[in-house]
């Protein structure tokens, strides 16, 4: 029994069993999500580890607390320059999306005889929201990619749907809790915590870039702790000011990873190392709190699938059609735009509100959501890449290269950063030798990788098709320069 180790010991076991987990996902094309969920499981009451825990308040705040960090490195690691095209679609789709989601599912739910319309309303409140972090780590393992903004267009939806899922399903709650509540005091909350979210993040991100590089710290090690503070101070002070929270940490994210500051690289490498350390927390202590021997009850089982059934192909196909009808895309991204509303971690984060708040369907209503989620990784991530190629709009993944050399952004460096280009196969370079190149002055080559070799290039190096360079120079020439490696060669007539 677990409960009889040393605490430290067990903490260790349990991140050390994640960590193998994490790394099997790819072999056995599970998400990592359902085995960090298995091992807390496994940990639990129910499984071999026999730990006893049921404090919902508990595991409300460390998802809450996880689901910021998780968020914020989800925005740092996104480029404006991706997402600018499709911004507009998906606002759509994290607002309207979400909603007509929930709407539509309360339909079905209330002609249930376990619930009324207000129980309904609140179950699809919770699970109106999706998991991009699911999808993508799927089609990686399987090794397809997207074509066109389908790709940016499901990471920014993902990023910015959770605020209106959290306020929905609060909403449903303060409805249940006051019947008597004015439909427009509801919605004037609303528009003053999107508001107020979405400035204080904004805000936020820039005045972050600006004090990291003025405030410089003496030691460069401490400069994740800048990090852990701006995700802290950003949360909590857009929740003082009645702003949502986790809108304001996914913009700040998105702002400082378009912005210029000390030590990014390396800022970034570590929120995105800390993001999988929350989301192991944060599924080990929901697959905890869960008692799989209540989720695989019968009637649980029937409704979760019922449920199921009517999010993915009724629910949220219905959501995304409404939501896309002006837009440029096709019925086949429309379809697999409606296939991947994979449910994840905020859903279960949210079927812990009412457990909170003592409603009496609460522990029924989180093992239903609890299969709901199951149900959509496993149906729907295991035949994501299938139904990409058969609608035709995958695309070649490209695989992300480890480099021998990491340069960052330091009080020394100035405009100068890291920049990789893919040679194309009919480039006009091909075939000559670097010194022939003629860069600007303070541009230069410092790594090829051709295959699964690096190689520092010389002046008679050859570039071949297909290499990958790695230029480091500054910022305002890198540009020029890939233009001209990229120029096709001109065809003989």
């Amino acid at each position: 029994m677990l409960q009889t180790v040393n605490p430290f010991l067990v903490t260790g076991l349990l991140f050390f069993m994640s960590l193998v987990a994490g790394s099997l996902s790819e072999k056995i094309k599970v998400p990592a999500l359902i085995l960090f969920l298995g091992i807390g499981m496994l940990a639990g009451v129910d499984g071999p580890g026999g730990l006893n825990f049921s404090d919902a308040v508990a595991a409300n705040n460390v998802g809450t607390f996880a689901l910021a960090f998780i968020l914020f490195s989800g925005g740092f690691q996104t480029k404006w320059s991706d997402i600018k095209p499709i911004v507009t679609q998906g606002v759509v789709l994290s607002t309207l999306g979400v909603f007509f989601t929930a709407v539509v599912m309360a339909i079905p739910i209330a002609m249930l005889p376990q619930f009324n319309y207000k129980d309904a309303f609140l179950l699809g409140a919770i699970i109106s929201s999706t998991d991009a972090a699911a999808v993508f780590s799927i089609l990686r393992t399987q090794k397809v990619g997207l074509q066109g903004a389908l790709k940016p267009l499901l990471e920014f939806e993902s990023g910015s749907n959770d605020p209106m899922a959290v306020f929905l399903t609060i909403t449903a709650i303060t409805w249940l809790s006051t019947p008597d509540v004015p439909v427009t005091e509801l919605a004037v909350k609303f528009v003053i915590q999107m508001a107020a979210g979405g400035a204080m993040g904004y805000l936020m991100g820039r005045f972050s870039c600006w004090a990291i590089q003025r405030l410089r710290v003496a030691n460069e090690a401490l400069y994740p702790v800048w990090g852990i503070s701006i995700v802290m101070a950003t949360f909590g002070l857009t929740e003082t000011v009645y702003g949502n929270g986790y809108l304001a940490v996914y913009i700040c994210g998105i702002v400082m990873g378009g912005g210029d500051f000390l030590y990014k690289y390396s800022l970034q490498r570590f929120h995105e190392g800390f993001a999988w350390l929350m989301q192991i927390i944060m599924f080990l202590v929901l697959g905890l709190l869960v008692t799989p021997s209540e989720v695989i009850d019968v009637s649980v089982m029937s409704i979760g699938m019922l449920i199921s059934c009517c999010l993915m192909f009724v629910a949220r196909p219905v959501a995304v059609f409404i939501c896309t009808v002006f837009s440029r895309f096709n019925w086949r991204e429309k379809v697999f735009v409606s296939w991947t509303g994979l449910r994840g971690a905020v859903p279960i984060i949210l079927a812990t509100y009412p457990l909170t708040e003592g409603h009496p369907q609460a522990k029924y209503m989180f093992n239903v959501i609890f299969f709901v989620v199951l149900t959509s990784v496993m149906l729907q991530g295991k035949t994501l890449a299938e139904l990409a190629k058969l609608l035709k709009i995958d695309a070649a993944v490209r695989e992300a290269r480890t480099w021998t050399l990491n340069f960052d952004i330091t009080p020394a460096s100035g405009t100068d950063e890291t920049r990789e280009v893919d040679l194309i196969p009919d480039a006009e370079v091909i075939g000559h030798e670097v010194k022939d190149l003629k860069f600007p002055d303070g541009v230069t080559i410092l790594l090829i990788n051709r295959g699964e070799k690096y190689m520092i290039p010389k002046g008679r190096t050859v570039l071949e098709s297909d290499d990958t360079l790695l230029l480091f120079g500054d910022r305002a020439q890198l540009p020029i320069v890939e233009r001209r490696l990229l120029r096709r060669a001109e065809k003989d007539s």
